[in-house]
C-alpha cells in the first residue's frame, strides 16, 4: 500500500525507521515495537540516504544528527503527553498528523480518555493494514481527512471530539513541510477547537535552518523526494501567542530536551544565523 502514499507521506515511513533503529540501541531512551512493522521497506531506504548525508564516510559531520534528534523528540512528546493525559480533567488526546504513531498501542493511558488521530486516508489505511489484530490501548478514534480540507473539524466532531472540554494537541513533524499560511490557518483552526486551559505541543525550526548553506544536504534530500521544508520562524513564541496559545520553546540539548543524546552545542538564543530547532509546548488562555 506505500505507492498509495505521496512524497510528504513517505516521511512518516522515515520517521517509523528511526524509531525502530532507536529501539534496537542498547542505550534507547524509549521503545517502539510496532516501528518495525510500520517503516516497512521503504523507511529503511529513506533512513540509509539521511544517514549518509549527514554521516559522511570522508569527512566531519555539519548536519544534525536526525536519529539524535528523533529520538529525543519521541521520547520528550512521549512524556508531555503521558504527563497531559493524568492531568485532571483532560480526557481528549489529538495527534494532527498521526503518520506511523504508535503511542495509542506502545503506552498507558487511564481510563475515559479518548484518542484521535487524524491524518489523511491512505494514511489511516496503510497504518491499519500494518497494525492488523493489534488492539490500541486507550479509546482510540480515527479520522481519515486532510488537514487542509474546509472541513475536518466536523469529522473531528463526529468522531466524538467535543471542543467545550479541554484537549490536548500534538503536532509532530508538519509545521516546516507546509507553508507559513497554512501554518497560520492550522493553527487558527486548532485555537478555535480548544477549551480555555487545552494543551499544545509541537516541534518547528527556525528561519536559517532553511537557507544556510551547510544544511544544503539534508534539505536537498527532502526537496528530492518531493517534500521540501517550507517555513521557520526565529519567533515561535509569537507565532503561537498570535493564536491564543502561551507557550515555552525548548532546544534539543537543553535542559528537559536532552536525555543525555543530543551531540551538539545549543547556541543561545540571541545567536544568529546557526540552525535550530524547537520543541514547543503550551496552554490556550
Amino acid at each position: 500500500m506505500t505507492e498509495l502514499l505521496d512524497a510528504v507521506e513517505r516521511t512518516a515511513l522515515l520517521t517509523a525507521a528511526l524509531r525502530a533503529a532507536e529501539t534496537r540501541r542498547p542505550d534507547r531512551i524509549y521503545q517502539d515495537p510496532y516501528a518495525d512493522a510500520l517503516c516497512g521497506d521503504i523507511g529503511p531506504e529513506l533512513l540509509c540516504q539521511i544517514r549518509a548525508a549527514t554521516f559522511p564516510a570522508d569527512s566531519t559531520r555539519t548536519l544534525p544528527s536526525t536519529p539524535d534528534y528523533n529520538a529525543i523528540r519521541t521520547r520528550f512528546f512521549d512524556d508531555y503527553l503521558q504527563e497531559a493525559a493524568r492531568e485532571p480533567g483532560m480526557r481528549q488526546i489529538v495527534l494532527a498528523p498521526a503518520g506511523m504513531d504508535s503511542r495509542a498501542y506502545r503506552l498507558d493511558w487511564p481510563e475515559g480518555l479518548r484518542y484521535f488521530e487524524i491524518d489523511r486516508p491512505a494514511v489511516l489505511a496503510y497504518k491499519e493494514s500494518r497494525l492488523e489484530g493489534i488492539t490500541p490501548l486507550p479509546d482510540h478514534r480515527t479520522v481519515a481527512v486532510d488537514l487542509t480540507s474546509p472541513d475536518w473539524e466536523d469529522d473531528l466532531k463526529a468522531a466524538g471530539y467535543d471542543p467545550s472540554l479541554p484537549s490536548t494537541w500534538l503536532l509532530e513533524g508538519l509545521l516546516y513541510y507546509i507553508p507559513e499560511p497554512d501554518t497560520h490557518r492550522i493553527l487558527s483552526r486548532v485555537a478555535a477547537l480548544s477549551a480555555p486551559g487545552s494543551r499544545i505541543a509541537a516541534d518547528l525550526v527556525n528561519a536559517a535552518a532553511l537557507t544556510l548553506p551547510h544544511m544544503r544536504g539534508l534539505l536537498d534530500i527532502f526537496a528530492g523526494w518531493g517534500c521540501p521544508w517550507l517555513f521557520g520562524t526565529d519567533e515561535p513564541e509569537a507565532l503561537f501567542d498570535g493564536h491564543g496559545f502561551s507557550v515555552e520553546a525548548l532546544q534539543p540539548g537543553e535542559p528537559r530536551a536532552d536525555f543525555g543524546r543530543w551531540p551538539d552545542p545549543v547556541p543561545p538564543r540571541d545567536v544568529e544565523n546557526v540552525r535550530r530547532v524547537f520543541f514547543l509546548h503550551g496552554r490556550r488562555r
